[in-house]
C-alpha cells in the first residue's frame, strides 16, 4: 500500500481495514476520544479532519464549514460537550454527503438520529436531542479543537468504528499505520493459536515476576 502524500496530504487510506483498538494500542494506549458514540450504525469512518469550534448550542460556524468541505473531509466539531441543543441534523448531513464529506465527529448533540442510521452516514456524537441550535456565533474553523478529551488539529487523519474514534497527526501516520498492521498480523496469529488450542499465556508469569 502506498504511503505517498497527495498534494502534500497524507492519504487516510493508510488506515483502511485497521480497527481503532489497534491504532490506539500503537499510540501508547492514550490516544482517541471518549464519550462519543456511533449514532449511525456500524459503518466505519475514515478521512481528514476539517475542524470547527463553536459556542455551545450554536452551529453558525458549522454551516460556514459546510461551504468549504472537500471530498474525504470529516467534520470535527468542538461543541464543548454540551448536549442541550443539537448542532447538526438531517439537512446538514445531506448537504455534507452531497459534497463528499466522509462523516461527522461532534463533541455535542445531534438530532434526526434515524436519518443518520438510514443513510449509514458515519456520525459520532456525545448525545442526541430534538432541541435545535442557535445561529449567532461566535466560532472558528480550521483550528486546533478539543473533542472527546483529545486535541485534534485541522488535517489530522480520523478513524472511527464501533469502539470509538482516534486521530493521527500526518507526521505520525506512516509509522502508526505500519505498527498497527504488524499488531494486526500478530493478533491474527494469536486468534489462530486459540482456535487450535495452542494459546501461549506465559507472558502472565513474566508480568507477575514469576
Amino acid at each position: 500500500m502506498s504511503i505517498a502524500a497527495s498534494a502534500g496530504r497524507i492519504e487516510p487510506t493508510l488506515f483502511e481495514g485497521l480497527a481503532t483498538s489497534l491504532i490506539s494500542d500503537c499510540m501508547q494506549r492514550i490516544a482517541g476520544s471518549h464519550g462519543l458514540d456511533a449514532r449511525h450504525g456500524d459503518a466505519p469512518l475514515l478521512g481528514t479532519a476539517y475542524t470547527v469550534r463553536v459556542r455551545q448550542g450554536d452551529n453558525l460556524y458549522i454551516h460556514e464549514a459546510l461551504r468549504h468541505l472537500q471530498p474525504g473531509d470529516v467534520l470535527v466539531v468542538d461543541g464543548g460537550g454540551s448536549v442541550e441543543r443539537a448542532l447538526v441534523g438531517e439537512i446538514m448531513m445531506q448537504v455534507a454527503r452531497k459534497r463528499g464529506c466522509a462523516g461527522f465527529v461532534i463533541d455535542g448533540a445531534i438530532r434526526d438520529q434515524a436519518a443518520f442510521r438510514h443513510a449509514a452516514f458515519p456520525c459520532f456524537a456525545a448525545g442526541v436531542t430534538h432541541r435545535g441550535p442557535y445561529k449567532n456565533g461566535p466560532g472558528e474553523t480550521r483550528c486546533a479543537v478539543t473533542v472527546g478529551g483529545v486535541v485534534v488539529n485541522h488535517g489530522d487523519i480520523v478513524i472511527g468504528d464501533e469502539d470509538g474514534v482516534v486521530f493521527v497527526a500526518p507526521a505520525q501516520a506512516a509509522a502508526v499505520a505500519q505498527a498497527a498492521r504488524a499488531k494486526l498480523a500478530d493478533e491474527t496469529r494469536t486468534l489462530a493459536d486459540i482456535a487450535a488450542g495452542n494459546y501461549d499465556d506465559s507472558w502472565i508469569d513474566a508480568a507477575l515476576g514469576r
